[in-house]
C-alpha cells in the first residue's frame, strides 16, 4: 500500500514538473514576442528613421530619451515573467491537493484494508455456478480441475474446448495434446487439435494440423470437420481429386437447405457434377 501511494506521489510530482516545463517554454516564447515589440524595437526604428534623414539629431535624442524613460517607468515588476512566476507557484500546490483529494476519496469510499481475493477462491466461486460463466472463466475453472486431477480426460477435453472458445488456440492445442497422451485413439480430440493449430496459425493449415486431421479421419471417417480442413488443404495445393475425395462425403452429409452445402458445391474444382 505504501509503495503504491509513493509511486502515486512521484507520478503527481512528475506531472507537475512537466506542466512547469511546458509553461516555462511558453513563457519564454511570449517574452521573446514582447521583447520584439518593446523598447528594443522602438530604438531600432528610431535608428532607421535617423539613417534615412527623416529624424534630425535633436529629435532623435528626444525620442530616444522618451523610449528609455517609459521602459524604466514600467520596471521589471511589470514584465511578463511576474504572472508566470505566480502561476508556477500554484502548479505543485494543485498537484499535491489532487493527490490528497484522491487519498481522501479512497479512504472514504474504498476498502484499503481489504486483502485481494486469491485466484483459487474466485475460481471456486465460479465453479459453483458454471452455467453463468463465459469461456475465459470456464477455462480458469477447468485449469484448476486439471491441476487437481491431471489424469482426467474429460477435464482436459473441456479445458481444450474452453480455451479454444476463449480465443487461446495455443492453450487449447496444449490441452488436446495432453488428452491424446491419455487417449491416443480419440478421433474427436485429434480433430479439435487440428482446429486449434489452424486458428493458432491464423487460418493456415500447416503440416502438423493436416497430420492431426488425417489421424482423426483414419480413426473415424465421419469426422466431417477434419474432412473440411483436409479439403481446404488439398484445394490450396491445387489437388482437385483430393478436394472431391474430402468434400464429397461432407456435401452428402449436409442438408440440401444448409447454405454451407451450396458453398462447398460452388467451390468444388470444376463445379458440381
Amino acid at each position: 500500500m505504501f509503495a503504491f501511494w509513493g509511486l502515486t506521489g512521484l507520478a503527481a510530482a512528475g506531472a507537475a514538473l512537466l506542466i512547469l516545463s511546458f509553461a516555462r517554454r511558453a513563457e519564454l516564447a511570449r517574452d521573446a514576442d514582447v521583447a520584439d515589440d518593446g523598447p528594443a524595437r522602438e530604438l531600432a526604428e528610431l535608428d532607421r528613421l535617423k539613417a534615412r534623414g527623416l529624424l534630425d539629431e535633436a529629435g532623435f535624442e528626444q525620442a530616444r530619451a522618451e523610449v528609455v524613460r517609459r521602459a524604466l517607468a514600467a520596471g521589471p515588476e511589470a514584465g511578463p515573467g511576474v504572472a508566470g512566476t505566480t502561476a508556477r507557484r500554484w502548479v505543485p500546490l494543485g498537484a499535491a491537493a489532487t493527490v490528497l483529494a484522491a487519498v481522501g476519496l479512497y479512504l472514504t469510499l474504498g476498502q484499503p484494508g481489504m486483502a485481494d481475493q486469491p485466484m483459487t477462491r474466485r475460481v471456486a466461486q465460479w465453479a459453483a455456478a458454471p452455467e453463468t460463466l463465459d469461456a475465459p472463466r470456464v477455462a480458469a475453472v477447468m485449469t484448476e480441475a486439471v491441476r487437481r486431477n491431471p489424469g482426467d480426460p474429460q477435464a482436459l477435453a473441456l479445458l481444450g474446448a474452453a480455451r479454444f472458445e476463449a480465443g487461446d488456440p495455443v492453450g487449447a492445442a496444449s490441452a488436446f495434446r495432453r488428452l491424446l497422451v491419455l487417449r491416443p485413439d480419440d478421433a474427436q480430440a485429434w480433430a479439435r487439435l487440428g482446429e486449434s493449430l489452424v486458428r493458432a496459425a491464423e487460418g493456415r493449415i500447416d503440416g502438423d494440423a493436416e497430420a492431426a486431421f488425417r489421424e482423426a479421419l483414419r480413426l473415424d471417417p465421419n469426422q466431417l470437420g477434419a474432412r473440411y480442413f483436409l479439403g481446404e488443404a488439398a484445394r490450396e495445393r491445387g489437388d482437385a481429386a483430393g478436394v472431391r475425395e474430402m468434400w464429397g462425403p461432407l456435401i452428402a452429409a449436409l442438408d440440401p437447405a444448409d447454405p454451407r452445402r451450396a458453398d462447398l458445391v460452388a467451390r468444388l474444382p470444376g463445379g458440381a457434377s
